[in-house]
């Protein structure tokens, strides 16, 4: 059981989840609607996109292991906050360019953010729930993309593109507010505790995890995130303009793209309380096997509308899961001392894969290439997700190993 005094917290963190989900909709979502208005043709967003993910990656690095030192809220507090800025930012551009800022700017403050998100929401989770309550908190990010996917007709009927931005960027500055009076300040736990294995006690704690014994369990955890995330931003940055070349109008394909993502809820709370009491790369081969299929048969069985809808629930929903998923490995792999680094420099390691998303999708989208086959190449990162899994059961046994500390003598 969750003690009460830690729902409110908790429904908090989940709440910064959906702020991100719902940034990272609202451009792919304006972008179709900014020819109209600005003048900008579409496949020269794909560097916008790609420095929402640069700056992910170096907040994540550089800004998020300072919550390991000095607390999650302040962290947390100030990312949020600072995102919201640049959200709100966002809605004045007017060119490429500065779109490309303002994106960098904002994905620097969520990656400083995130990280220590589910760092703390792990360490408000029951043991035995850590996963599952990760997964929750992080369920967020499918409903952000959801919201926006199926409310930005409405949206932009009543305030343009510009509407897309303004929304987010309020409620983040508003979050900021309520997550500053929720969430208790201090040390994280175990944060005062020598370690087991890495006396002396790391000033940088993330470069525990580029040597023995840490080194292999992050590699996995690391590559199927940035597996994981080329298909995210693949996906995300470019379905809305994608689906109408599959006949489909603006509006329906914002909503499909909705329905979309908000599948990945169900599958990701399925696949995080699989994770939480049955094999874990077993699950986590499993639902990578299943978004491989489903973009492999797009292309094969030429759907219509309603069979694509189902192929994409699965396919995209099990991309947004993977994300929901994965942190709460995290928690399994590694000690809550190095929660922050892990999932901050497994944020950095992952940006590496989705840096090639958008642009790949932007080169595909210049060179016309169909919608079939555009979905198709999701199926690529997916299957190489369901071999890194295989090697879930050893990664874990690392952990185990060092908490064991060495091997007592034996005596006479």
């Amino acid at each position: 059981m969750i003690a009460a005094n830690r729902i409110a917290p908790l429904f908090l963190l989940a709440l910064v989840f959906v702020m991100e989900g719902y940034d990272i909709a609202a451009m792919s979502l304006a972008v179709p609607r900014l020819e109209g208005d600005l003048g900008l043709e579409p496949a020269g967003f794909g560097w916008v996109f790609t420095a929402l993910l640069i700056g992910l990656g170096l907040g994540g690095a550089l800004l998020a292991p300072l919550g390991d030192r000095f607390g999650r809220r302040a962290l947390i507090v100030a990312g949020c906050f600072a995102t919201g800025l640049g959200t709100l930012a966002t809605a004045t551009a007017t060119s490429i360019p500065e779109f490309l800022l303002w994106r960098l700017l904002t994905g620097t403050a969520l990656g400083a953010c995130l990280p220590n998100v589910s760092a703390l929401s792990s360490e408000l989770a029951p043991e035995k729930l850590r996963a599952t309550i990760m997964a929750a908190v992080s369920a967020g990010i499918p409903v952000g993309l959801a919201g926006a996917g199926l409310f930005a007709p409405e949206i932009i009927a009543l305030g343009g593109w510009h509407g897309l931005f303004l929304v987010p960027g309020t409620f983040a500055c508003v979050l900021a507010a309520g997550l500053w009076l929720a969430l208790e300040g201090g040390l994280p736990k175990g944060a005062g505790e020598p370690a087991a294995s890495d006396a002396p006690r790391e000033k940088l704690p993330q470069l525990a995890l580029l040597r023995s014994p840490w080194l292999f369990p992050f590699a996995v955890f690391a590559a199927m995130l940035a597996l994981n995330a080329l298909n995210l931003y693949l996906l995300n940055s470019w379905l809305p303009t994608v689906l109408p070349g599959a006949g489909l109008s603006l509006d329906d394909a914002a909503r499909i793209a909705g329905v979309a993502n908000l599948a990945g809820l169900g599958i990701g709370i399925g696949a995080s309380l699989l994770l939480d009491r049955w094999h874990k790369g077993a699950t986590l081969a499993l639902m990578f096997g299943a978004m491989a299929a489903s973009f492999a048969a797009i292309l094969v069985v030429a759907p219509g509308a309603a069979a694509m809808t189902l192929l994409l629930m699965v396919g995209v929903g099990g991309a947004n899961a993977g994300g929901m998923v994965l942190p709460g490995l995290c928690a399994y792999l590694f000690p809550a001392r190095l929660l922050s680094s892990a999932v901050g420099m497994g944020v950095l390691v992952a940006r590496l894969g989705a840096f090639a998303g958008p642009p790949l999708g932007g080169a595909m989208i210049a060179a016309e290439v169909p919608a079939q086959s555009f979905l198709a190449v999701a199926a690529i990162p997916a299957a190489a997700c369901v071999l890194v899994a295989l090697l879930v059961g050893a990664a874990l046994k690392v952990k185990g190993r060092v908490e064991a500390g060495p091997a007592a003598p034996l005596t006479a």
